[in-house]
């Protein structure tokens, strides 16, 4: 009995062993030791933004249509999160990476050549740069009143570098547009120019000129428009950028951008008058787990002077859940100094949006967007309905859109377009 209870007991010490070394052992493969080198299959997927290194990157999981926030105020900021080379081991050429590489999400820019035009360095002030280009471009069919024409517009080229410090603390960028189709060139050749500093937690202070928040979609990166053309009242009212000083907060229930810097909308332009841009995102459900969806009710001023008084106000309301994005949003101006030009008309419009990603790469989408250029003026609307879909190969970095828009105008003929436009970023 003795000798039965003695093998007893070692078999169970033994299991105990063997089950603490199991679970040891999946600790040990399971976290990133220093120093070691890990193979990663064309399989393998990110979850929650973060690959085995804890280092963040393009999402390439499922889970990426749940993670998305396309309605992100200072968005392009978003960039720096990306930044850093793949961890592969396997040699590859630059086309075979390009082919087997997964780019799913589609609410942040991402790049072909990243880690060809990523530098890492060992020593100083700078830890990486990162070199970028960028192209969107398309080649619409237009339908008037016995009159028909084509056109090609260069709609974005860009080409610049983002960095980071070593100590993470702070990030800078600089972009060109070596296209310029009217104006002086030295004034519209500059992109944006700033630096952040990420010392305080969930703030960041943004100084250089950079893009204005007028509006969810004025504020947003050319390269994650949703159409080929943004609304009409983002083009009118936003789309611009500014040389400021930018307050920027970021929590799990709100977001806010506060700046305050010039009014002139070049870089040459100097100091004509103060220009003040504010906006305030309510997220009611949160931005962690995404499950309810992600509801945003936003809203924000642009106020300022050059040459006269402008204001413009703008609502904003937008959904997302799974394969569903949805949004509303409105703006009413008292003058206004946005990307297209300076005026002090009276103005006001809105634009709804619905989109359903049918596959991943597959979105379709649609627009009813109104803007009215002068309210003091009866029988001036324009209203354009659009339709689309997004092709999404490798997620934003390469891109083919087609759009139909009607435009339906009050003091002019109609007119009937279909657009197709390409995307890519290097």
């Amino acid at each position: 009995m003795k000798r039965f209870l003695i093998i007893f007991a070692l078999l169970i010490s033994c299991s105990s062993v063997q089950a603490e070394n199991e679970y040891l052992t999946q600790n040990i493969l399971e976290t990133y030791q220093e120093g070691e080198i890990a193979l990663v299959d064309d399989d393998d997927t990110l979850i929650d933004g973060l690959n085995m290194f804890g280092e963040h990157m393009e999402l390439t999981s499922p889970k990426d249509e749940e993670l998305e926030t396309p309605d992100d105020i200072e968005d392009e900021l978003k960039l720096f999160n990306t930044m850093g080379k793949t961890k592969y081991t396997k040699e590859e050429t630059i086309v075979g990476k390009i082919l087997k590489s997964k780019i799913i999400r589609t609410d942040i820019p991402s790049f072909l050549l990243k880690d060809e035009l990523t530098f890492d360095f060992n020593k100083g002030p700078i830890k990486e740069i990162e070199l970028y280009g960028g192209h969107r471009g398309s080649l619409a069919s237009i339908f008037k009143q016995h009159n028909y024409t084509t056109e090609y517009s260069d709609l974005t080229t860009e080409f610049g570098f983002m960095g980071k410090s070593r100590n993470d603390k702070i990030d800078f960028r600089l972009s060109i547009l070596p296209i310029v189709k009217h104006g002086n060139y030295l004034e519209n050749m500059w992109g944006d120019i700033y630096i952040v500093d990420n010392h305080i937690k969930h703030h960041k202070i943004l100084i250089g000129r950079s893009r204005g928040q007028v509006g969810i979609e004025g504020g947003s990166s050319a390269y994650t428009l949703p159409f080929v053309n943004r609304s009409q009242i983002a083009r009118n009212f936003g789309n611009l950028r500014t040389t400021a000083v930018k307050l920027i907060g970021n929590f799990e229930y709100a977001d806010y951008s506060l700046s305050l810097g010039s009014s002139g909308r070049y870089l040459t332009s100097g100091m004509p008058g103060l220009d003040f841009i504010g906006w305030v995102n309510i997220k009611p459900f949160g931005s962690k787990d995404g499950k309810l969806g992600r509801l945003t009710i936003g809203g924000g001023l642009n106020s300022g002077h050059n040459r006269f008084n402008y204001n413009v106000g703008t609502v904003y309301i937008g959904y997302k859940h799974k394969k569903l994005w949805t949004n509303f949003e409105a703006s009413i101006a008292d003058g206004y100094n946005g990307g297209a030009a300076l005026s002090s008309k009276k103005a006001g419009g809105f634009a709804y949006t619905l989109g359903w990603k049918v596959k991943p790469y597959l979105q379709l989408i649609g627009r009813i967007d109104n803007f009215d250029p002068d309210r003091s003026v009866s029988h001036n609307c324009k209203t354009e309905y659009t339709a689309g879909i997004n092709w999404f190969i490798k997620g934003q970095a390469l891109r083919f859109v087609i759009n139909y828009v009607f435009s339906k105008n009050q003091n002019a003929h109609d007119s009937h377009k279909i657009i197709l436009g390409t995307q890519i970023l290097l």
